[in-house]
């Protein structure tokens, strides 16, 4: 038998993301979910090195990875849009889980519990860790959009920064990463190779 979840996934580079913005370079779902693990890999790591903890960060880079994968199929609900009330919340996580399901279905039956705890992560721990990287990327594209002169996302900045600081009090590695590694985000590679 023939099965098409990797087929599937391989449609993420098809999902823009930022729909209600006007962007100087579009950014779709594969990219933003490959920097959403190495930043969730990143704060597990600094959380573990700085804080003592005992993260698994090669977990919550997988997580990453496959955190959005269910916009293949629902698409990319603008933040404004999916937190408006509790009812469209709580109705679009209800979408968020038939579609995981689905994609879910196009695994052999060996294959499918493996994938079926990524794409349904229930360890609440590691979730606010990629949860923060999912932010942190956020705000990342808001740092490039206004050094490229687009003044679009300067409400997004600001919410999203607020968001981030809420963050910080489960997920304090937020700041170290933000105080090691925020600077260089906008900056052209001239600038970030030299010293």
């Amino acid at each position: 038998m023939n099965y098409h979840f990797f087929a599937v996934l391989s449609r993420m580079k098809y999902i823009e993301r930022w729909a209600l913005m006007r962007s100087s370079r579009p950014e779709n779902l594969s990219e933003h979910s490959l920097e959403t693990a190495m930043i969730a890999h990143a704060l597990c790591l600094i959380g573990n090195v700085r804080y003592g903890k005992d993260l698994d960060c090669e977990k919550a880079a997988l997580i990453g990875m496959y955190h959005d994968a269910s916009e293949i199929i629902t698409g990319d609900m603008p933040t404004p849009v999916k937190y408006y009330s509790d009812e469209i919340r709580s109705a679009y996580r209800q979408v968020e889980a038939i579609a995981e399901n689905r994609l879910l279905d196009h695994l052999p039956d060996d294959l499918r519990p493996y994938y079926h705890e990524i794409l349904k992560n229930d360890d609440e721990q590691l979730y606010r860790y990629v949860k923060a990287a999912d932010k942190l990327s956020a705000l990342i594209k808001c740092i490039e959009e206004r050094s490229a002169g687009s003044t679009e996302f300067k409400e997004a900045y600001k919410s999203t920064l607020a968001s981030l600081e809420k963050m910080k009090a489960d997920v304090p590695e937020i700041e170290d990463f933000m105080k090691d590694f925020l600077d260089g985000y906008g900056k052209t590679l001239d600038e970030l190779l030299t010293k």
